[in-house]
């Protein structure tokens, strides 16, 4: 069975390459603030848009 596409050698050949394509230090710290902040953004449209849609507001 040493012809199988998934062997377990290529499996662990991909997370230690999969590790080494990973940012680290100050760039893996500003992806993480940049993530955080689009999250943030997309949270404050989607309550925008909620409170933003007049034709559920009767006065």
């Amino acid at each position: 069975m040493s012809d199988d596409i998934n062997s377990v050698e290529d499996i662990n050949d991909d997370s230690t390459s999969y590790d080494d394509d990973l940012a680290k230090g100050d760039k893996a710290e500003r992806n993480s603030q940049v993530r955080q902040r689009i999250e943030d953004m997309l949270e404050r449209k989607r309550l925008k848009e909620l409170l933003d849609d007049s034709d559920d507001w009767e006065l």
